[in-house]
């Protein structure tokens, strides 16, 4: 999702990449608070407005949502099994909100400014040993691989479905453990070769007088 970025100059888009992860992380923590279905329903209704004004198209937001939606079904109809059915409608409002205002995120800020982000919040730890630029370097290697491995484990999969090997998971997980391993050894030689050397951080600890 992170390596989605739609460029615009939309106001949602020049809202400070900080403010919008605070409302990501204050939102997410109020949808399992506030119990109460035309709440939640309203909710949508405002980011769906949102992601109009941004002028962001719906194609590519049901293409990341679409294995999420798909799981959506037995989670609703467990609740409409086991529990409730109004438990299964308010908890599948919850996740579908939550995803979308991901999503929204996602789409209207860069990455570079979410590692921004994440390196500020996480210099306080750098007294205990925590170094933000590799933290912030190792996460966004981590998103720029996400989208990678999945493309390559569609063409292994597909490959294997013309072999007619597309139910053994060995010969899907195989070559593709192997092919992530490759990536992750050219990408160690191409940093080492630029001389990546971040500012070694000493914990407090460990520090002399």
């Amino acid at each position: 999702m992170l390596s989605l970025y739609v460029p615009g100059d939309t106001i949602v888009h020049r809202i400070p990449a900080g403010i919008k992860l605070l409302i990501l992380v204050i939102g997410s923590m109020a949808l399992f608070v506030i119990s109460n279905i035309p709440v939640h329903v309203a909710e949508l209704l405002i980011i769906a407005a949102l992601f109009q004004v941004a002028r962001l198209p719906w194609k590519d937001t049901l293409r990341q949502l679409r294995t999420a939606l798909i799981f959506m079904v037995p989670i609703f109809l467990f609740h409409v099994f086991l529990t409730d059915w109004m438990l299964g409608l308010e908890t599948v409002l919850r996740i579908l909100v939550l995803l979308l205002l991901a999503v929204l995120v996602t789409l209207t800020t860069k990455v570079s400014d979410m590692m921004d982000v994440l390196e500020r919040v996480v210099r306080p730890l750098k007294h205990l040993g925590v170094n933000p630029s590799k933290v912030s370097m190792m996460l966004s290697m981590v998103i720029r691989f996400i989208p990678m491995m999945m493309r390559e484990a569609q063409e292994i999969l597909e490959a294997q479905r013309a072999r007619g090997l597309d139910r053994n998971a060995i010969a899907l997980l195989m070559p593709l453990l192997i092919k992530t391993l490759k990536m992750a050894d050219d990408l160690s030689e191409s940093i080492e070769a630029r001389g990546y050397d971040p500012e070694p951080v000493v914990p407090v600890w460990k520090r002399r007088g």
